[in-house]
């Protein structure tokens, strides 16, 4: 049975502040008239988690940049409108009204943000009726039961946790601790690592450990990690925290195996811990960039010509790729693309490849795409694939 925990405690004077807003209904978000078509975004360009929020921004805008050169989607040219909401739910909430009130956008396509998001729900998928699709961001408890016009194409973090959770226990673990921010959101992935453990040995245990979001001290958390007993480590954290808690382990001499969900794999993670990295195990939603393939190397060309001064990591491919499968499932609708013409799109999709993550299908009933997730581990300081997608143990309620 699925968690339905939510992503946060949404303040009343964020949704009170929505609703207010006014000017939502059936007939908004028609972004797509003349030769364009207008699609927005937000993502965190500034502050602590910019380090994601940045590169996923880049990879989903070389995609469309690229497109458009391409003939866009069905003749028209894509409008990718972006705002930066420092990863802030009430900018977030800002820039949701802003976007549909003020751009008329279509759609909300590949934004960031797990709380953030959830905070504009019921303006952007509920009054507005704009569909919000591909999120960078979620939690599988979003999909049960499925929401009107909300599709995902990344796997759920609870997912994740489940995942890693897994591994560390198919690898020999007999006591994890998960080291996590504090946020409602982490809590919920975190949750999912060690029932995810028992499924493989149910002689696992499991001990949380929270971490204030944002901080950069993780010596006391380290210690606390040492003195554990703990034989393996998962980090719930953005990646700058968890390089940050690597750096801190390698200079107390704790050595002990440690997963990462799949914010941790990143460019971002390898050049702020450096030699602290070798061996972090993580998982991600797409193959690693570094594939030789088509799909990979039509990225990585794209990065090169768009973004030439940004590292085509995973997360910038994350961006690509919730860009990517949004288009091809645009491309299907017949006749003018409207809120209501792309959810039946997405409703109708099936075998969605986008080439660099797992294959996506949706319904009237399944509006995640995929639980997949890959393995990588860090070795000679490179992102290393280890075999291919692979399905989480089923989570488990929360309790």
């Amino acid at each position: 049975m699925r968690t339905r925990r939510s992503a946060a405690v949404l303040g009343t004077v964020l949704v009170t502040a929505l609703l207010a807003a006014g000017c939502g209904s059936s007939d908004s978000g028609s972004g797509s008239s003349g030769d364009t078509i207008k699609i927005g975004a937000w993502y965190p360009l500034t502050g602590a988690v910019a380090a994601s929020g940045v590169p996923q921004r880049d990879g989903a805008d070389a995609y469309f940049k690229m497109l458009n050169e391409q003939g866009g989607i069905n003749g028209k040219q894509v409008e990718f409108i972006v705002k930066d909401n420092a990863y802030d739910a009430q900018q977030t909430v800002q820039i949701a009204r802003d976007l549909i009130g003020g751009d008329d956008v279509v759609a909300i396509v590949g934004a960031n943000g797990t709380a953030q998001g959830e905070a504009t729900f019921p303006f952007v998928i509920e009054q507005s009726k704009v569909p919000y699709l591909m999120p960078l961001g979620g939690l599988s408890s979003w999909y049960e039961p499925p929401r009107d016009g909300l599709f995902g194409f990344m796997t759920g973090y609870e997912d994740q946790g489940a995942a890693v959770g897994a591994w560390a226990a198919e690898e020999g673990a007999k006591k994890i601790v998960v080291v996590h921010s504090d946020p409602a959101a982490f809590v919920s992935v975190a949750s999912q690592v060690g029932p995810a453990a028992k499924t493989v040995d149910d002689s696992v245990t499991t001990e949380l450990l929270p971490a204030k979001f944002g901080t950069t001290d993780f010596a006391p958390v380290v210690s606390q990690v040492k003195s554990s007993g703990a034989d393996a480590v998962v980090t719930i954290l953005a990646a700058p925290e968890a390089a940050a808690y690597l750096k801190e382990a390698e200079l107390q001499g704790v050595s002990k195996p440690t997963y990462g969900y799949a914010p941790d794999a990143s460019a971002a993670l390898l050049s702020l811990a450096g030699t602290a990295a070798e061996g972090f195990h993580s998982v991600s939603l797409t193959k690693a960039p570094v594939e030789s393939d088509p799909a990979t190397k039509e990225f990585l060309d794209a990065m090169k010509k768009y973004y030439p001064d940004q590292t085509p990591d995973f997360i910038a491919m994350w961006g690509w790729a919730a860009a990517k499968s949004f288009a091809q499932v645009a491309k299907t609708v017949q006749g003018d693309i409207t809120a209501d013409s792309l959810k039946a799109a997405f409703t109708a999709a099936s075998s969605v490849d986008n080439g660099v993550g797992p294959v996506l299908s949706f319904s009237a009933d399944q509006h995640l795409g995929t639980r997949d997730v890959q393995r990588v581990t860090v070795k000679d300081g490179a992102w290393v694939s280890e075999g291919g997608f692979f399905t989480p143990p089923p989570l488990v309620a929360a309790g």
